[in-house]
Formats: structure tokens, C-alpha cells, sequence
């Protein structure tokens, strides 16, 4: 078995580290021991899963409502600059029957 070389720092309270101190005394093993053998033994709960999955779920359906939100705002808004700018093309393009009046010769 190779040496183990790598730290990894877990941050806990004092109360934890105190717990973790005595679990490994009760279990004749080491602290990095019983963190090593813990971490490989841990298999989530499928409810847990369950409950991540829904979660995840529950997040994406409301990324959806607010981007369908935005897009729909953004159309809103295209619509307004397109009414706005056909207004101002219009206030400067004369119609037809204005410029032929002001085309004519006395």
C-alpha cells in the first residue's frame, strides 16, 4: 500500500473536531484513518438523491419562467422601438401629395 502523502483540510467546530477525536479513539484508528474509511464508505441516500433531483428540477423550471419572462419583455420592447422609429420615418418623409405641391412652379 503506498504512503499517504496528500493533506486535504476539512474546516469543522470545535465541538466536531472533539467528536471526530473521539470516534477514532473508540475505533482504535487514526483520524485520517477514519475520515479515509468514512469518505470511501459514504453512499448517499436514494432519498437524498430524490430530494437533490427535485431540487435541481424545481431551479431549472423557475430559470425557464424568468428567462421566458425576459424574452418576452424583449419583444415588448423590440415592438415599441419598431412603432417609434416607423413614427419618426414618417415625420420626416413628406407624403406624396405634399411634395408635389411644393414641387410646382408658379
Amino acid at each position: 500500500m503506498n504512503a499517504a502523502v496528500e493533506r486535504i483540510v476539512v474546516q469543522t467546530t470545535p465541538q466536531e473536531k472533539q467528536a471526530i477525536i473521539d470516534k477514532a479513539r473508540q475505533l482504535n484508528m487514526s483520524v485520517s484513518e477514519l475520515m479515509r474509511s468514512g469518505a470511501n464508505e459514504y453512499t448517499p441516500a436514494d432519498a437524498d438523491l430524490v430530494a437533490l433531483a427535485t431540487a435541481a428540477q424545481a431551479s431549472a423550471e423557475r430559470s425557464m419562467a424568468v428567462i421566458d419572462d425576459a424574452l418576452a419583455s424583449i419583444a415588448a420592447s423590440n415592438a415599441r422601438i419598431k412603432a417609434m422609429e416607423a413614427k419618426a420615418k414618417a415625420k420626416r418623409e413628406p407624403t406624396r401629395a405634399t411634395g408635389s405641391r411644393s414641387r410646382r412652379t408658379p
